[in-house]
């Protein structure tokens, strides 16, 4: 999916690395060892700007829409496999409620969802009553982060705040900033930042990763998402190249959409970002997340994301530490689906409200 110039072809089905990238060795470009975090793995540093690593990616959109249209039918989960693979899902699922009439009490009936995201009887008859299941993590404004964590205490389940004047991201720079460590300040133990999109779409390469090694700094030892509002960046060139610039910069996670523009995650987005983070980890061995957000609301459609995970990078990142979905209504949907399974009938959507 990748190449230099002085390759043309480009092969879908893996990276091509760049000249610089096989000349110098990985760990000359990451000097510093990272304790392992409490995500299970080492965090991602980041590495010195150097332009080289992104000026000659090319993205062989043909390539990658045919690998993306030949998902469906590769692959078929089906009856107790596809209800494991919906469970594994839902623990990887960044519970979100983003709207401007949220209140202390919906965060709070949110919470106690990610707590119990599946009726108990349920879980008894899949074979699965014994075991601990709860959501990846809440996703909330800085205004309900208290709030998230102190619904959440002794749950072990995270608390997620998105960050630096989302959705638009248009705010002053030293607002972001504060707004980030105000969170952090709260408890939230993760950040979902917004990049400034107009970075991307005018070139200015070195300002986004200024950008983002600023958000990396404010968040101290909470893990950073970076979302990209792939939607606005018109091309998919311009995602490969600021997913790259990001990891570089030292996101623990890249992500795509704020969920509040016109086009937000789809497979093919997502094949895009996926080959970034491969590259990434050949370059430097370091692992960085994925999430997808925004239009995931099926269960059929989450069960493809996660195949694409497991064929692109492995399953590993079929985890809750390198994947999760941003999501709200997606969890009905799922709970509606073993429900299915267990007793042959679809029930309401409404019978599976978030709280």
């Amino acid at each position: 999916m990748t190449t230099t110039s002085k390759s043309p072809r480009v092969v879908p089905a893996a990276p091509v690395r760049t000249e610089a990238a096989k000349a110098a060795p990985a760990a000359a470009a990451v000097p510093v060892i990272v304790p392992a975090s409490a995500h299970g793995h080492a965090r991602n540093p980041g590495v010195p700007y150097d332009s080289s690593w992104f000026d000659d990616i090319r993205v062989n959109l043909s390539a990658a829409e045919r690998r993306i249209a030949t998902l469906p039918g590769r692959r078929s989960v089906k009856k107790d496999a596809q209800a494991g693979w919906l469970l594994k899902a839902i623990s990887c699922i960044d519970l979100t409620t983003l709207s401007g009439d949220d209140t202390t009490e919906r965060v709070k009936r949110l919470c106690a969802k990610a707590i119990t995201p599946v009726r108990q009887d349920l879980l008894d008859a899949l074979g699965f009553g014994d075991r601990q299941l709860h959501t990846g993590a809440i996703c909330v404004y800085h205004r309900y982060v208290a709030t998230a964590v102190e619904a959440l205490d002794g749950s072990g389940i995270p608390v997620a705040a998105v960050s630096t004047g989302f959705p638009a991201g248009l705010i002053p720079h030293d607002l972001k900033l504060k707004e980030i460590e105000a969170s952090v300040r709260d408890g939230a133990s993760e950040i979902d930042i917004v990049i400034t999109r107009e970075h991307v779409l005018t070139g200015n390469w070195k300002a986004l990763y200024a950008e983002m090694q600023d958000f990396r700094a404010a968040c101290g030892d909470a893990h950073v998402k970076a979302i990209l509002a792939t939607g606005e960046l018109k091309t998919m060139r311009n995602v490969a190249k600021a997913s790259m610039i990001c990891m570089m910069a030292g996101a623990d996670f890249i992500k795509t959409s704020t969920g509040k523009e016109s086009t937000n995650a789809t497979p093919l987005v997502t094949l895009i970002m996926l080959r970034m983070i491969r590259d990434y980890q050949q370059r430097t061995g370091y692992k960085v997340g994925y999430k997808p957000a925004g239009g995931v609301s099926a269960a059929k459609d989450i069960l493809n994301y996660q195949i694409l995970m497991k064929e692109e990078l492995g399953r590993e990142w079929l985890e809750p530490d390198l994947f999760r979905i941003g999501a709200s209504s997606l969890l009905a949907d799922i709970e509606r689906q073993l429900e299915h399974h267990v007793t042959g009938r679809y029930s309401a959507f409404h019978r599976h409200a978030i709280g």
